[in-house]
């Protein structure tokens, strides 16, 4: 999609107190696997040029789960989870990182950069790479899944400050150069609190946080992070929305001014 030059305008008028608001500061957009499309990477390969361009530094950070079980079972392995995480093996992290690093971060990578003329911006990173991600086993149960310790947040803002968009694949490594797999809510809660960033963004598949999940117009609008936490602790909220509900809480209380879920599928 390309915007005439009219339509540019009306959207830069409207957005002119975001703009003013977060111009020159530092949003973290975490895009999951089952809000990623190739319509939905068109629109949101605009909005990431459109951001950059009233100087908002943007940073993409992607998971993959559901094309990661779609190419599991593609070679006869089923998906396995505990306690919400994917159970890696040596096998299953190869699976990770082939499609995570060398299939959606690529096809991200190339769709910006498609849409951003002849000054390509886009540019994808792994957690490995340069020890972006630093990392420690979770918990043995799940094999070669890692927690975040260490984020080197000076390579982003490096990128940044040259004019590129960093695109992040949630694949980390240990001291000794061990990949683990990372959840992507919990590595972009990471990067945004490193960078000390203004707002971190979780684009989903669903309209947001619902207060009854079957209903869609009983979205919940604002809440604290004390409210959130009451709510994961009295398990309000479905299963599957827990572990980004506790990075958004846990985001803000770490420095992070502004969380929000939004569906990534509203173009």
């Amino acid at each position: 999609m390309v915007l005439l030059p009219s339509e540019i305008a009306t959207v830069l008028v409207e957005a002119l107190p975001y703009i003013r608001q977060f111009a020159g500061k530092s949003v973290v957009v975490k895009l999951g696997g089952a809000a990623i499309d190739r319509e939905s990477d068109l629109a949101l390969a605009q909005d990431v040029l459109l951001l950059r361009s009233v100087g908002v530094r943007c940073v993409l950070v992607h998971g993959g789960g559901p094309q990661v079980d779609t190419m599991l079972r593609r070679v006869g392995k089923e998906p396995e989870f505990k306690d919400g995480l994917r159970v890696t093996d040596e096998e299953t992290l190869e699976i990770v990182r082939m499609v995570l690093v060398g299939k959606i971060n690529r096809d991200l990578v190339s769709t910006i950069n498609s849409q951003a003329g002849d000054e390509p911006v886009a540019v994808g990173v792994s957690g490995e790479d340069a020890g972006l991600l630093t990392v420690t086993p979770a918990d043995e149960a799940l094999g070669f899944v890692g927690n975040v310790t260490g984020v080197r947040a000076e390579l982003i803002h490096r990128l940044l400050d040259d004019g590129l968009t960093p695109v992040i694949s949630t694949v980390g490594a240990n001291g000794d150069g061990q990949p683990y797999n990372v959840n992507a809510d919990e590595a972009a809660r990471a990067i945004a609190v490193a960078m000390q960033a203004e707002k971190i963004v979780y684009l989903t598949a669903v309209p947001g946080l619902l207060e009854d999940p079957k209903d869609e117009t009983t979205l919940i609008e604002r809440l604290t992070s004390a409210e959130l936490r009451d709510r994961i602790a009295h398990e309000s909220v479905g299963k599957g929305m827990i572990p980004k509900l506790k990075a958004c809480a846990d985001a803000v209380d770490q420095g992070v001014n502004f969380a929000h879920i939004i569906d990534g599928r509203v173009h």
